[in-house]
C-alpha cells in the first residue's frame, strides 16, 4: 500500500493535517511508526512531518524546564541543565536509537518502552499539544489515559518542574538486556521534601499497566513522613496496589508483581 509523505513548515500546519486524516501520522525520530510500516501497518497511509524548529527547542532558563517534542534522547544527555533526566535518557536503546527517538515520540511507546515517559509522570509534567479544537495543555496523567485517542494531534513540547534538590528525583529501569531491553519494571520517584518529612511525593511505574502509572498506595504510604526504612517498607509493601501487568516474552505479571516492592525499597534506599 502506497504512503504519502507530506511535510510542512510549521507545526500548525502539521496539526490540521494529521486532525484531517485518520490514516495519518506524524513523523519525528521515526523509531514507531517507520516500524509500524515496515511490519505492514496498513492503518497509515499518510506521513506527515514538519521542519518548525519549535518543536526542536529547550528552555532551561527557569525553575519549569520545557523540551520541544522533536528534541532526541542525545541532545537531553547533551544539556548539563537536563542532568537529573540523563538517566531515564540513557534508559533509551543504544545509541542509534537515542540519536534518533524523541520526548514526544515516547510518550506513545507501548510497554515495555516508554521509559523516559515514566520519569515524565513521575515530574507531574504537562504536554502541550495541538489539533482540530487547537493547542491546549494536558497534564500527562491524563495525555496517558487517553493516548489511543491523541492520534490527531500534535504534541508541541513537555514541561515540568526541576526537582528540588539533586537526590529528589530518583530513576530505576529493570531490564534483562542492559540498557536497550526493554523493561521488566520502571520506576521513577520525585520526593519534595520539607523539614525532613515528603511532601508531595510522585512515584511512576513502568510495565505494571497498560501505560505509564500512579503507585498511589506508595505515595501515600510516604507522605508527611520521613524516609526512612519503616516508610519505605511501608510503600514497597503496596507498590502493587492498582496494578495490571501483563504477561510478556520479558517478564510475567505474577513476576512483575512480585519484584516491583524490591525494586521500590532499592530506589527508595538509594540502593544500584
Amino acid at each position: 500500500m502506497p504512503v504519502t509523505v507530506k511535510t510542512f513548515a510549521t507545526a500548525a500546519e502539521a496539526a490540521t493535517a494529521l486532525s484531517a486524516d485518520r490514516a495519518a501520522r506524524y513523523l519525528g525520530g521515526g523509531t514507531l511508526v517507520m516500524r509500524a510500516l515496515n511490519e505492514g501497518d496498513i492503518s497509515i497511509s499518510t506521513v506527515v512531518r514538519a521542519t518548525d524548529r519549535a518543536l526542536n527547542r529547550i528552555d532551561v532558563s527557569s525553575a519549569r524546564v520545557v523540551i520541544g517534542a522533536g528534541v532526541t534522547f542525545a541532545r537531553i544527555l547533551a544539556e548539563r541543565e537536563l542532568a537529573f533526566l540523563h538517566a531515564p535518557a540513557r534508559a533509551i536503546g543504544g545509541p542509534a536509537v537515542r540519536n534518533m527517538g524523541t520526548v514526544g515520540g515516547n510518550l506513545f511507546a507501548q510497554n515495555p518502552f516508554g521509559d523516559f515517559t515514566v520519569a515524565l509522570l513521575a515530574l507531574d509534567a504537562i504536554v502541550s499539544v495541538q489539533g482540530g479544537l487547537g493547542a491546549r495543555d494536558i497534564p500527562i496523567e491524563e495525555f496517558l489515559q487517553s493516548r489511543d485517542r491523541q492520534s490527531g494531534a500534535l504534541v508541541l513540547a513537555i514541561s515540568c518542574q526541576r526537582p528540588s534538590s539533586a537526590d529528589a528525583f530518583r530513576y530505576r529501569k529493570v531490564a534483562r538486556i542492559r540498557p536497550k531491553g526493554g523493561s521488566v519494571i520502571t520506576l521513577a520517584a520525585n520526593l519534595a521534601a520539607s523539614s525532613g518529612r515528603i511532601t508531595g511525593a510522585r512515584i511512576a511505574l513502568g510495565s505494571m499497566g497498560p501505560a505509564p502509572m500512579r503507585a498511589r498506595a506508595a505515595e501515600r504510604a510516604l507522605e508527611g513522613r520521613a524516609l526512612d526504612a519503616a516508610s519505605i517498607a511501608a510503600a514497597a509493601a503496596v507498590a502493587a496496589e492498582g496494578a495490571s501487568p501483563s504477561d510478556t516474552a520479558i517478564a510475567s505479571a505474577w513476576y512483575r508483581r512480585e519484584v516491583i516492592g524490591v525494586h521500590l525499597r532499592r530506589l527508595l534506599s538509594g540502593q544500584e
